[in-house]
């Protein structure tokens, strides 16, 4: 039940007494929508799954979890939403002052002392709801784009950074696309504002038209957007985009009576998974893996299996150096190399070298070595043109990078791109 369905503010009482939760109840009733918990554990599970809860009462002496915890976790909560809430802690005679200035470290609110009125309780429940409902409008407004309605881009990295938390907590797949109008910026300057907005609100309808309740659509930029699906498949989402592009480019935006051509690139990354992949991170690898899909003319970039911490079971040149065992030599080996040497265990360490550059070079690779070595083999595949053979190691060398790009300036990032692009 929604508070919008129901035109009464949400307000959860939290009391392990049965006769203060009828109390509460009879109360509040007749101005508010009151939902209550019997214990700090029941009342966590609550905040946790009911969005529309303004606002919280909560006695302090509880079994399970009192009134203490329960603070603790509402204001250590990665959900903005729930670390905000407004908790009044209910007092009553065995709580002194030492009490209150616990609760009011951990986070209180406001105080409410046993016995109250019916005045008191409701006068507190009308002020903090008034001030939370007007907060969450607020930063709506902050969080959407004005033109399309969808997310923007700091509404966006908030609810990415919740999916990658949620992702990780549970196992769970999580697909970040990216999707960008070719050179928007010339689209714009050609063509004029309005033939530009309705393309943007275009995509934006078309967008919002296929994606789930739990995900996310944002714009982030003037010609570019991007999606957060939790639990996406990643072959379906492929799909999806390559459906929503040849619409787009189906039906162009009008400029004087006459179709304007239209062409969208997007890239998938997945899992999102590693502990040590951020928000910005991860956007910063799709957007790599978009500037790859742009320069190969591809439509869609589509996923690789994993992002970074597979690395080493990913690509399958660097296997027999890691194993350094003949049976995992053969599968890789006889298509690049079909010499007359037997394949026999002392020619292990040397086609590593051989597969990174295809004239014969003996030397041998130390282990220490074998990051650089396989970044350049990319960058050789890359500058030979055989982008399609490297593009399921792509995500390893971003991965492998973004230590990197962290420390680098939006120039430096930008020209490190370019660097790998060539």
């Amino acid at each position: 039940m929604s508070v919008e369905g129901t035109g009464k503010a949400r307000i959860l009482v939290v009391d392990d007494s049965k006769l203060m939760r009828k109390a509460a109840h009879k109360m509040l009733g007749d101005e508010f929508d009151v939902i209550t918990a019997e214990d700090g554990h029941d009342a966590w599970s609550q905040v946790g799954r009911d969005a529309g809860i303004q606002v919280v009462f909560t006695d302090l002496n509880m079994p399970n979890m009192d009134g203490y915890e329960l603070l603790r976790e509402i204001r250590g909560a990665q959900d903005a939403g729930i670390q905000g809430l407004p908790v009044i802690v209910v007092t009553g005679a065995e709580n002194d002052e030492k009490a209150r200035m616990k609760a009011l470290d951990l986070g209180a609110t406001d105080f409410i002392t046993k016995p109250f009125t019916t005045s008191d309780l409701v006068a507190r429940a009308r002020a903090h709801s008034t001030y939370q409902r007007v907060t969450r409008q607020l930063q709506s407004q902050v969080m959407l784009d004005g033109l399309t309605g969808l997310a923007n881009r700091a509404g966006f990295m908030d609810r990415l950074r919740q999916d990658m938390a949620y992702a990780r907590r549970h196992e769970q797949a999580l697909c970040l696309v990216r999707l960008d109008v070719e050179d928007f910026q010339r689209f714009f300057l050609h063509n004029g504002r309005d033939v530009a907005e309705a393309l943007v609100l275009q995509v934006a309808r078309l967008l919002r038209a296929r994606i789930r309740k739990e995900d996310t659509a944002a714009r982030v930029g003037l010609g570019s957007f991007a999606l957060s699906l939790p639990g996406g498949e990643e072959a379906g989402i492929a799909a999806m985009v390559e459906r929503l592009q040849a619409e787009v480019m189906a039906n162009p935006p009008l400029h004087e009576g006459e179709p304007v051509a239209v062409v969208l690139h997007a890239a998938v990354l997945t899992p999102l998974t590693d502990a040590s992949l951020g928000p910005d991170e991860a956007m910063d690898a799709c957007q790599a893996r978009l500037d790859v899909a742009r320069e190969s003319g591809l439509a869609v970039l589509p996923p690789a299996p994993q992002l970074a911490p597979a690395a080493d079971a990913v690509p399958p040149a660097p296997a027999p150096v890691a194993e350094q065992t003949v049976p995992t030599v053969p599968a890789p080996e006889p298509p690049v190399a079909v010499p007359t040497p037997t394949p026999a265990a002392p020619a292990v360490p040397a086609p590593t070298q051989a597969t990174v550059a295809a004239p014969t070079a003996p030397a041998p690779a130390p282990p220490p070595v074998r990051e650089v070595v396989r970044v350049d083999e990319v960058l050789d595949h890359l500058q030979a043109g055989r982008v399609q053979e490297v593009m399921p190691r792509l995500p390893a060398v971003i991965g492998r990078l973004l230590p990197l790009l962290r420390l680098l300036g939006p120039n430096q990032r930008r020209q490190l791109i370019e660097f790998l692009q060539k």
